[in-house]
């Protein structure tokens, strides 16, 4: 069974589901771990009063019992803490007396149709999609919230990952103007290292540079303005073979960068030296293959990582790197030109409860999203309906490796 979710639920509705499945009986989980990496993505400044509001405590539902998955659909709840203030407006049924509904939208805001679509969101495209003229029926399920959910199932594959010793960690490397000091072509920040981001208010590993960045935030929430910024998520342990060559929709790259991609308001992925390779010389662009040790000990090693850990759409042993470019957020509130819907007249965006950046969150969220695409990639290459199983098979290939000079090890307290 390969590994796959859905997520459901609406920004301001009841609550936030997901169905995971795939995921083999034995794994430990508990929803401690996953509210842990749920409170991480509440962080960064720069955040809206929505992360005031909201509490994220996840439940598992099914698929776990006594800490430990069962091999069956994994089914995850997040209830939204701000639902009551919203029933009416998020209402499943419909109203008995539209006419008092339309009264009650003079004090109600949340009552009121959105018919000004905010540019660069999915407001206008969604509206013309599926032929609304209210973007409620449109940003209630664009909206980022929905990546609380996302950071939960991804968290279970991390939880995974981790019985293999894979590790994943993300830090900020640019917000607005500001940019860390940073060489592409030096080793990714080590595990140990990454532990520290979400020590900086706006996860940047550099004391100046995060500073800088706070101010940065200060000046653009002055202004009515949003930030967008640079994230680097970097995993550490993965073993090398992971996804294919034979098929374009094997590729790992492919497949980690759709899934980073598919973050709200994420607009480009690079892995290793990634759109610098384009101005280099090949000789300084790729990464060795070099041995050491007498002939009976040999050691098969990789001086430099500038693939970023992926040759061919598959994993080389060394480290995953990829960075990813997040826009500016779409609610501005100097609002840009736009029009309403309903009259064709000009007008502003429309205004909605929003952060000044979400950069620092997005990392995580991306965290996530690089997990599960591991996780579905490891049960794909080992197999097994359990761990035990699929532990079995990672430790015969582990043991292949070696006889062939790669020596792995999993990244440090996995």
């Amino acid at each position: 069974m390969p590994l796959r979710f859905l997520t459901a639920g609406e920004s301001h509705g009841p609550a936030l589901t997901a169905i995971l499945e795939g995921m083999p009986a034995g794994v430990k989980l508990s929803a401690a771990h996953l509210n842990q990496h749920l409170r991480r993505r509440q962080l960064g400044y720069g955040r809206g009063r929505r992360m005031q509001i909201e509490s994220d405590e996840l439940e598992i539902l099914s698929g776990v019992r006594h800490g430990r998955t069962l091999g069956g659909p994994v089914a995850l709840m997040i209830r939204n803490n701000d639902w009551p203030r919203w029933q009416r407006a998020m209402a499943v049924e419909a109203p008995e007396d539209p006419e008092e509904i339309q009264a009650a939208a003079e004090k109600d805001w949340r009552l009121r149709p959105v018919t000004r679509p905010r540019p660069g969101h999915a407001d206008w495209p969604g509206a013309l999609k599926y032929n609304f003229t209210d973007a409620r029926n449109v940003l209630e399920r664009a909206s980022a919230r929905e990546t609380a959910m996302r950071v939960a199932v991804g968290a279970a594959a991390a939880a995974l990952l981790g019985e293999f010793g894979i590790r994943i960690g993300s830090h900020v490397v640019r917000l607005g103007p500001v940019a860390a000091p940073s060489d592409k072509d030096a080793p990714p920040p080590a595990p140990e290292t990454l532990d520290r981001a979400d020590q900086s208010p706006v996860r940047c590993l550099d004391p100046e540079a995060s500073a800088a960045m706070v101010a940065a935030v200060d000046e653009a929430k002055a202004k009515g303005e949003t930030l967008g910024g640079v994230f680097e998520v970097v995993a550490w342990g993965v073993p090398p073979g992971l996804g294919s060559h034979v098929q374009w929709d094997r590729k790992l790259d492919a497949r980690l960068a759709a899934a980073v991609m598919s973050i709200q308001a994420v607009k480009a992925v690079e892995f290793g030296i990634g759109f610098e390779a384009g101005a280099r010389f090949g000789s300084q662009a790729h990464d060795p293959i070099l041995v050491d040790g007498e002939a009976a000990r040999r050691r098969v090693y990789r001086p430099t990582n500038r693939a970023g850990g992926i040759e061919g759409g598959m994993s080389n042993g060394q480290p995953i790197v990829l960075r990813a470019a997040m826009k500016p957020l779409a609610t501005l509130y100097d609002p840009l030109p736009s029009i309403d819907m309903e009259t064709l007249e000009p007008a502003e965006g429309a205004i909605e409860r929003s952060d000044v950046t979400a950069v620092p969150a997005a990392a995580v969220v991306a965290e996530a999203a690089v997990a599960f695409e591991l996780a579905r990639a490891m049960i794909e290459k080992f197999g097994g309906d359990s761990l035990a199983e699929m532990r079995r098979s990672y430790d015969a290939y582990v043991s292949e490796l070696a006889r062939r000079g790669v020596v792995f090890e999993p990244a440090a307290d996995a």
